[in-house]
């Protein structure tokens, strides 16, 4: 099984390189800081959507963050592989650290950075294209599948990982858009495994399905831990408590509190994450 840290490409988005040139790739616990967030603010416009956020992220781990809608969640989310950049008008402070390289510095590759920082939407969003050719499409993009063959071992090894290997291997030709809902978003999550990412971001991924298709979902994501650090928005309480390792409550822009998931839903050290999980707001 290939692992989250078979060739390794985030070095590259930097453009400044040590003269004595990189060295071997470090051996990683899953206790290490994968994404660390230092001050990190937030403007669209003038309105300001995250305030001075600082939490670490380890490795091999499921960070789930919750809070009520508008809250900053999806933002921050988007922050790590910089989707905001997108948005017009957008401007930041602070830092998001990814293996201790400030993502928004200038030098910073966005390409590179968005290959090992993949990301899995609400709404399942395959391209109108074969099966085959929705999760050869980065590999091919990123010319990653250069040797005869790699190509469809590559897209194997992503629907097996994503766990949908034996419900298309006889149909890759078959138009993607023919799957079911949770089908799709499998799928979705299989081209984002495709080009090999350390870090998959998962927005509301289970919100549009149905619960057998939910608990698919949830027992997908608590395999993938071994291999990749993954961050989870959720509105869902229970499935927070069911798949993550460590919670982060936002509101208002705001981190609130953060820590061990059996804790902050037990005993929270903050009376308005206590509220929120207990149903009072939100």
């Amino acid at each position: 099984m290939v692992t989250a840290t078979a060739n390794r490409d985030f070095p590259k988005i930097r453009t400044v390189v040590d003269q004595a040139g990189p060295g071997p790739e470090p051996e990683r616990k899953s206790t290490d800081v994968r994404v660390q967030a230092k001050d990190f603010c937030l403007w669209y416009g003038d309105r300001q959507a995250l305030r001075n956020i600082s939490m670490d992220i380890p490795g091999q781990r499921i960070t789930a963050i919750i809070g009520p809608s508008g809250c900053g969640k999806s933002t921050f989310l988007r922050a790590i592989n910089r989707m905001n950049d997108l948005i017009p008008a957008v401007r930041t402070e602070g830092e998001i650290r990814l293996d201790g390289t400030n993502i928004n510095r200038r030098d910073v590759d966005v390409v590179a950075l968005r290959r090992n920082v993949g990301m899995v939407f609400q709404q399942p969003n395959p391209f109108p294209k074969s099966i085959f050719d929705n999760v050869a499409y980065g590999l091919r993009v990123n010319g990653l599948a250069p040797r005869s063959g790699e190509l469809a071992e590559r897209v194997e090894e992503a629907l097996q990982q994503a766990a949908i290997w034996d419900e298309v291997k006889d149909r890759l030709n078959k138009n993607a858009l023919t799957l079911s809902g949770g089908e799709q978003q499998r799928l979705c999550i299989a081209r984002a495994l495709a080009v090999r990412p350390e870090v998959i971001l998962m927005d509301e991924p289970a919100s549009a399905l149905d619960p057998v298709s939910t608990a698919k979902i949830e027992d997908l994501i608590f395999e993938l831990k071994s291999r990749y650090t993954i961050v989870i928005v959720t509105h869902n309480m229970q499935q927070a408590a069911r798949v993550s390792d460590q919670t982060a409550f936002f509101l208002q822009g705001e981190l609130i509190e953060g820590g061990g998931t059996a804790r902050l839903f037990t005993n929270p050290s903050d009376k308005r994450t206590e509220d929120y999980i207990t149903g009072r707001f939100g």
